[in-house]
């Protein structure tokens, strides 16, 4: 394993941070990785409590990251599909591991808590 400098480690992880973090980006990216193409209302249906502005907004960055593509049909309504990119699909592991990670933490801090009282 390539030994990690802590410059280059601190450039890599700002702009990682800087192009996924937010409430709602891993979550959409994560649908889209794990259930393929999303129509904009199917996106809105599965992740309760975000809303259409923010929805909106949170594509929008992650498409001008090459993490997801748009897709306009024209059709009356149209039809707008979001489909996660090939770049965007190097993300899976590093989502799937965060994922986990979260879940083991709020179990940690479960037992903790559970112990201290």
């Amino acid at each position: 394993m390539e030994k990690l400098e802590p410059h280059t480690c601190k450039i890599g992880i700002q702009e990682s941070l800087h192009i996924i973090v937010g409430k709602w980006k891993p979550i959409i990216l994560l649908h889209l990785q794990l259930e393929g193409t999303q129509r904009f209302s199917d996106l809105k249906r599965q992740i309760p409590g975000i809303t259409q502005k923010m929805l909106t907004a949170q594509l929008r960055e992650l498409e001008e990251e090459d993490l997801i593509q748009r897709e306009v049909y024209p059709e009356v309504p149209p039809r707008v599909e979001y489909t996660i990119t090939e770049h965007g699909k190097t993300l899976e592991f590093i989502l799937r591991q965060l994922n986990e990670w979260g879940i083991q933490h709020m179990e940690y801090l479960s037992e903790k808590r559970a112990k201290q009282k």
